[in-house]
């Protein structure tokens, strides 16, 4: 051993240590994920659901993720119809959506001249849905 072992050996421990220290003063920033909507069956599971990520609008069904898209507007309709296709077929359901959410979404297809009623019958009738499927409003 060389007399100057012993230094590089506490050198070492507080090297470690500040770096152990600064990692826990700063910790990697996460993903912020921010809930929005849910749809609820009457025994309260939960079967659909809007989060916002990252600057994105993440719709997830059975505890997958169906999509994701920048428009509010998108993600806001397609859960309305999910809710719609629950009720018609007998279903009862319960949607609560954030007014963060619609507001984006009204704000979104305001910016194209047209109310969210008719931007959703557009998007029905662009996803092969009958019109009069997608003229009910929650």
């Amino acid at each position: 051993m060389s007399i100057h072992s012993k230094g590089r050996r506490e050198a070492k421990k507080k090297l470690a240590e500040r770096e152990r220290n600064q990692t826990a003063a700063n910790p990697a920033p996460k993903a912020t994920v921010e809930p929005h909507a849910e749809l609820r069956d009457q025994q309260r599971t939960l079967l659909a659901g809007i989060v916002r990520r990252d600057g994105e609008w993440v719709l997830g069904m059975d505890g997958k993720i169906a999509g994701e898209t920048p428009s509010a507007a998108r993600v806001l309709a397609l859960i309305m119809q999910a809710a719609e296709l629950h009720e018609r077929s007998g279903k009862p359901v319960r949607l609560m959506y954030s007014d963060a959410l619609k507001d984006a979404a009204h704000a979104e297809v305001a910016e194209q001249g047209i109310d969210f009623d008719t931007w959703k019958r557009n998007l029905a009738a662009e996803l092969g849905i009958g019109a009069k499927d997608a003229a009910a409003t929650h």
